[in-house]
């Protein structure tokens, strides 16, 4: 036998359940495949304990006991018989069950079960978006719905350049998806779950490459909505995130800006502004 199923029959004998992976996560190790062979399924005393009750026999008609002097014993014997499975209900905490039941409870009861109809319940869909970002100096948090192209990439690091804010190399892309997992999990919060999930996807990220996040370069002003998953999820109110907690300085989206010259010109002012805020923080440190 494999050691996993050794080590399933002894976690079993210890009374311990083992417990298997149903979904396996992103970038999770996959789980090394064996047979597992499936003990009998043991009846739980409580559930012997019912059964027994349910299968009590009935004291038997005074009429069919035996004739002579173990007429007194057998009936002594069925009284006993029948008044067990009333204390164990009892100590159970179980209500008796009446000798006889009314001939209409059935009907009664199937007439209050269809009358009481249950209401459909509706099923919430989790908000669906995407999102690309990348840190410049390891201080302004970029952020771009979508997945961001070449082009956009390019176009941006040439901006950021012009205005004085990146020097040298572009910092590498992370792409972030919601749900992570589609069709998986039912939501309950959709909007509270997605902005939770955001806010930890990008404090891992900070934690993990070691980000001093300032202030938040949304890219996509112009295309996203107020309704939209990911502008409800951002809740940028006052110029500033409430899911980030970080300070907004809010752009065109990059393919209007790269497929039109006159929105480059038209944000060239603003560019020019970041850019000296930017300078001005450093001088600060």
């Amino acid at each position: 036998m494999t050691p996993d199923v050794i080590r399933r029959q002894y976690l079993d004998a210890m009374g311990i359940t083992a417990w298997a992976a149903k979904y396996q996560l992103p970038n999770a190790r996959p789980t090394e495949a064996c047979e597992w062979e499936d003990a009998p399924a043991v009846t739980p005393p409580r559930e012997r304990l019912h059964a027994l009750l349910d299968d009590a026999p009935a004291p038997r008609p005074r009429n069919q006991s035996p004739k002579g002097d173990s007429a007194p014993v057998a009936t002594h014997t069925a009284s006993a018989s029948s008044s067990a499975p009333a204390a164990v209900r009892a100590l159970l905490g179980q209500p008796p069950v009446p000798a006889s039941k009314p001939a209409d409870a059935p009907v009664a009861s199937t007439l209050e079960n269809s009358t009481q109809e249950k209401k459909p319940v509706s099923k919430v869909e989790p908000l669906t978006f995407s999102l690309s970002c990348m840190c410049v100096g390891g201080r302004w948090l970029s952020l771009h719905e979508g997945e961001i192209t070449p082009i956009e990439q390019q176009l941006l690091a040439n901006m950021l350049r012009a205005a004085g804010v990146l020097s040298g190399e572009m910092p590498a892309v992370t792409y972030f998806k919601w749900p992570p997992m589609a069709n998986t999990f039912t939501p309950e919060e959709p909007l509270e779950e997605a902005q939770d999930g955001v806010a930890a996807f990008i404090a891992g990220a900070a934690g993990r490459q070691g980000w001093q996040l300032e202030r938040l370069l949304w890219w996509g002003t112009d295309e996203l909505a107020d309704d939209s998953p990911l502008a409800r999820v951002m809740d940028v109110s006052q110029q500033r995130s409430q899911t980030l907690s970080l300070p907004v300085w809010q752009g065109p989206a990059l393919r209007t800006l790269a497929e039109h010259g006159s929105a480059k010109r038209k944000l060239w002012p603003a560019l020019v502004s970041l850019g000296q805020q930017w300078r001005a923080e450093v001088a600060t440190r």
